[in-house]
């Protein structure tokens, strides 16, 4: 599951940044994290491209085209995470874009689509439990790595100098 990336890689890149800075830089290593999760959910728009085409209502045309473009949205947004000159407004971009795709997990769910089999043997309703919780981190975890660094180490007095923890 694309979530499990974040921690996985947050916990890995603070490590090897420490390791090459002697510091520890968690905005930068939130937003590696969330850079390889848009990079892998942005790929798996390809892959599983005719089950995410049913996510959408009958009514959206070019749906396919829709799901190509917004994997390629995700790939690059994901990319201009890491480039301060573009990340508070990439990161805005991709609040938005969690919020959007809130009513296509809706409709998912109600049908029970199922992304990987493109098939209505999906969880259903249940699955929002879940995914609506997990779409709030999502945002916030954009929101504090990307945004606005809510601890004094770690928002200088520019929005790209970094404060970093020496430990």
């Amino acid at each position: 599951m694309p979530e499990s990336i974040l921690p996985i890689v947050f916990v890995i890149s603070l490590i090897i940044l420490k390791i090459t800075t002697k510091k520890y830089d968690f905005s930068l290593s939130g937003r590696i994290a969330m850079m390889v999760m848009l990079i892998t959910t942005g790929i798996a728009h390809f892959v599983y491209a005719e089950g995410m085409a049913l996510m959408l209502p009958e009514w959206i045309p070019f749906k396919q085209t829709l799901i190509f473009a917004t994997g390629i949205l995700e790939i690059v947004a994901g990319i201009l995470l890491l480039i301060p000159k573009y990340q508070k407004w990439v990161g805005w971009g991709i609040i938005l874009f969690f919020i959007l795709i809130v009513p296509a997990n809706i409709y998912a769910a109600i049908k029970h689509v199922n992304m990987q089999s493109a098939g209505y043997d999906g969880k259903g309703a249940a699955y929002l439990f879940y995914r609506i919780p997990l779409q709030v981190i999502f945002i916030g975890w954009v929101y504090f790595s990307a945004i606005k660094w809510p601890f004094k180490w770690g928002v200088g007095k520019h929005r790209n100098e970094t404060y970093h923890i020496n430990l």
